[in-house]
Parts: structure tokens; sequence; C-alpha cells
């Protein structure tokens, strides 16, 4: 995993949270919706079907946790997870809290307006909060 280097779109538009056993939990810089983003820590994947059956398990594991923990959060009542990868080929996958009635709703959150950034503050509250609730140990 040495030669992973994450994208630098989604470096721009996400803060890391916490580094799972396979990726990096990142928090999209988008007060609008709760919405993670997941990416493997392996250089040149770009599809699910390039990971062997063991980073697959390992990534499922969690998208169950992240899945959980927006699910739990004031509000929430729908998941949606998404790896589209047309723009951002890094395999990725992003996992958005949805509520009728939120800014996007009933449709996609991609191209739905321009993000709304937290302002510092509340960005780093924010990543706070998900380490917390994601509960992964620090990362050596």
């Amino acid at each position: 995993m040495s030669d992973f280097e994450l994208d630098t779109r989604l470096a721009n538009d996400s803060v890391l949270v916490a580094e799972g056993p396979l990726s990096q939990i990142r928090l999209m810089n988008d007060e609008r919706f709760p919405w993670l983003v997941i990416v493997p820590r392996l250089a040149g994947i770009t599809e699910w079907i390039e990971l062997d059956g063991d980073q697959q398990d390992k990534l499922r594991t969690e998208l169950n946790r992240t899945s959980k923990a927006l699910k739990s959060e004031d509000g929430v009542e729908k998941i949606n997870i998404g790896a589209l990868g047309n723009i951002v080929r890094q395999l990725h996958f992003h996992v958005i809290g949805r509520h009728e009635g939120d800014p996007a709703w009933p449709g996609p959150v991609w191209g739905s307006g321009q993000a709304h950034r937290h302002d510092a503050d509340e960005l780093q509250r924010r990543v706070a909060h998900w380490k917390d609730k994601l509960g992964y140990p620090p990362h050596p």
C-alpha cells in the first residue's frame, strides 16, 4: 500500500477522518449532507473487481461500518452509496446520509448546486465527531 496516492480532487474536496484496515475514511467538505468517502489505499485500482477476496471483505466491512454510523445520525432516513468513477477514476465509494427535503432530494447529490464548505472550526468538529462515531483505532 506504500504506492497509494490520493487523487487531488478527493484531497481538495474532503478531509481525512480515519484509517480503516484497507481504506481512508474521509469527510466530504459539504455541510449540506452527512457524506463520507471510503478510498482503498491501493495504487492503480479503479474497479471493485480488481480487488482480491480479502480486500473485498475488508472494504465491505468498512462500507457497512460507515453506513451504520451515518444511518444512526439524527434525520438520516436513507443511505446512498455510489462508486461512479467516471471523473475521479481512483476506486472510492461515497456514502451519503439522505432525508426527504434535503437540498438534493429526491435526486442524486452530484450536480446539485455548489458545495457549502464548513468553516474551519466546524470542519474540525465534524472530523472529531466522525472519528469518535466510527471508532477506528489510531493508524500507526
